[in-house]
């Protein structure tokens, strides 16, 4: 079983940034991908970005060239520097990790981040 722990949300103004770090464990085989998904309050959660193994990063629309996912294989840790936030921003994000070997998916128990003035 793998378990996902994040860190590093909170509270922060329009335009500013926050990193988030999720940290993985139990996993005896690769972790092929992690990546970051958040859902606001009344909508779906959606992709934020994932990155693979090889370092291969893939990002939503709404976040790109202000988010970006970099992962630490040998601690088996993904982070998410987030800049220029916004108020639509304001989530629950949640760690994901897929491992092949398993073909199973694992999720954190999800970090607040909100951006208000």
């Amino acid at each position: 079983q793998v378990q996902l722990v994040e860190s590093g949300g909170g509270l922060v103004q329009p335009g500013g940034s926050l990193k988030l770090s999720c940290a993985a464990s139990g996993s005896m085989f690769i972790i092929n991908t992690m990546g970051w998904y958040r859902q606001a309050p009344g909508k779906q959660r959606e992709l934020v970005a994932t990155i693979t193994s090889g370092g291969r990063a893939n990002y939503a629309d709404s976040v790109k060239g202000r988010f970006t996912i970099s992962r630490d294989n040998a601690e088996n840790t993904v982070y998410l520097q987030m800049n220029s936030l916004k108020p639509d921003d304001t989530a629950v994000y949640y760690c994901n990790a897929y491992v092949l070997h398993y073909a199973s998916e694992y999720w954190g128990q999800g970090t607040q981040v909100t951006v208000s003035s």
